[in-house]
């Protein structure tokens, strides 16, 4: 699997943030809607039905202040054997009359996002939800190339400005 921007991409799967691993939550998007796990129960729309789709919460930083933050944290490990699961974010999806939030957990590496990264998939999200782009073109990437592991991050941002039409 791979990681660009908040979206991690396999061969047939498409989360916002890590993958959910057994009751956890997440957000699952797919070529018919979108799928939220471990919130009561499960919930799904088809995407004529999702109005809205928005993260909140996201950590976020420049790129010389996350270096800093993600050093820190290794220090931190280093000392006290302490190691914690990376933050979590909120995903609201307005669908079908009802907004449901839900966790998902970072995957980028350090579990902080650049800031030019989160624009442009909260742009690509926006996109997904009234129609003007198809996670089809996500999947279609990750069955070609997300065996590879996570592209450079000018590479990441160039497919996400693809995938949103910008």
């Amino acid at each position: 699997m791979a990681m660009v921007g908040l979206f991690w991409i396999g061969e047939d799967s498409v989360h916002l943030g890590a993958e959910p691993v057994g009751a956890a939550p997440g957000v699952r998007l797919t070529e018919d809607g979108v799928a939220v796990v471990g919130v009561d129960g499960g919930r799904f729309w088809a995407w004529d039905e999702v109005d809205r789709i928005e993260t909140h919460d996201v950590p976020v930083r420049s790129g010389v202040r996350r270096l800093a933050s993600m050093a820190f944290d290794a220090a931190l490990v280093a000392v006290t054997g302490d190691g914690e699961l990376p933050p979590a974010f909120t995903v609201e999806v307005a669908a079908a009359g009802e907004t449901v939030l839900a966790d998902a957990h970072a995957a980028v590496t350090g579990g902080i996002y650049l800031p030019s990264e989160y624009e442009l998939s909260t742009a690509l999200l926006r996109r997904l939800a009234d129609g003007g782009a198809d996670v089809a073109d996500l999947l279609a990437w990750g069955r070609e190339h997300a065996a590879e592991g996570t592209p450079a991050r000018e590479e990441r941002e160039a497919l996400l400005r693809k995938w949103a039409g910008l």
